[in-house]
């Protein structure tokens, strides 16, 4: 009796064993360690970049590196809330770790908080989330600030008119919009005049177009001789500004992110720059700390420094390098790294302005 009693504990504990690596996704190949979710969220569809360019990077570089592992994708709509619930949802379903572009930096940390409790570790994609995140990739804000006041500077010592400066800046729930604008200042500080500097709800053109309508309206038509959009859609809301005021000399006006309708614009001379972003760098440094840590590994081969957030110290992060782009350099940047090909920026109605900027020969 008391052998079969033994028997039929080994044989219980074995099944126990097998169930809990199985659960645990033990082993290689399909049904293993490579066979789990990646949650990825994302915080909008009105910067084209995160559905055109984040999403299927990210998720092809996952497939390569992890071919039992499926993306489950959400994207908040600039919605605090719903990306809360979608966080839930995602873990709810067995997500392994999630890539996480927070729609509001602060209104998602309790989620964060929930997803450590549950085991499930958070990269913050492109904007610093608060709370125990573990890894961080993104452009480092301060150069891409850096960048558009240097060409901003240029330019409106190039213009000859004037100082004054308008400064449009993103959203101050995220924590990047400062960054950018720490930036943008330690270069423009004392070398031109801040007539007006706005926050831009949702990094949104209609806001953008809003808040520079207030400024043509408290400084005059002609007494702004620069500004310093934070990215291309507040740019293209800056610029629709400035042309309903019958604006003809537009003024500089910078950019960020390298939107296609933007580099557009720069041809067309109605945007001065705009900071472009290797996409595929930074989706792919993501796609890998989500699968090492999805596998249990530690970030040490991948993140390159630290990074202290509001509430959690020396963050394994990756900070890449962002570059200028001007209507003098689109071709060695944008078209050489085939972001766009010379067809899709040089539309017809382009075509003599292509051939001025040298992109037509």
């Amino acid at each position: 009796m008391r052998a079969r009693v033994w028997q039929g504990l080994a044989v219980f504990a074995a099944g126990l064993l097998t169930l809990t690596s199985t659960a645990c996704g033990g082993g290689d190949g399909a049904g293993g360690s490579d066979d789990f979710t990646v949650g990825l969220l994302l915080p909008n569809r009105t910067t084209p970049r995160w559905e055109k360019s984040d999403r299927p990077l990210i998720e092809k570089r996952v497939k390569e590196l992890c071919p039992g592992c499926t993306v489950d994708y959400a994207n908040a709509d600039d919605d605090a809330a719903r990306q809360r619930q979608q966080m839930v949802t995602m873990i709810t379903k067995g997500a392994r770790v999630l890539i996480l572009d927070v729609a509001d930096t602060r209104a998602l940390r309790s989620s964060i908080q929930e997803a450590r409790k549950e085991g499930v570790p958070v990269v913050a994609y492109d904007r610093l989330a608060e709370g125990p995140i573990s890894g961080y990739v993104t452009f480092d804000g301060a150069q891409v600030g850096r960048l558009q006041g240097e060409a901003l500077l240029k330019a409106v010592a190039k213009r000859g008119t004037g100082k004054d400066v308008v400064m449009m800046n993103g959203d101050p729930t995220s924590a990047n919009a400062a960054w950018f604008r720490r930036g943008s200042l330690s270069v423009l500080k004392d070398r031109v005049i801040i007539s007006r500097s706005y926050d831009t709800q949702d990094w949104s053109t209609e806001n953008a177009h809003t808040n520079m309508a207030a400024a043509i309206a408290a400084l005059g038509p002609n007494r702004i001789d620069g500004v310093l959009a934070a990215n291309d859609d507040m740019a293209a809301g800056v610029i629709s500004a400035l042309k309903s005021a019958r604006v003809s000399n537009l003024p500089p006006v910078t950019g960020q992110d390298a939107d296609l309708d933007a580099v557009r614009r720069i041809v067309k001379g109605e945007q001065y720059m705009t900071v472009y972003k290797p996409f595929d760098e930074e989706a792919n440094a993501a796609a890998e700390m989500a699968v090492a840590l999805g596998r249990g590994e530690d970030l040490s081969g991948i993140a390159t420094t630290t990074f202290d957030s509001p509430t959690t110290p020396r963050i394994p992060a990756v900070l890449l390098t962002p570059q200028s782009v001007t209507v003098d350099n689109i071709e060695q940047t944008l078209v050489a790294d085939g972001v766009y090909t010379v067809g899709q920026i040089c539309v017809p109605n382009l075509r003599a302005a292509c051939e001025k900027a040298g992109l037509i020969r």
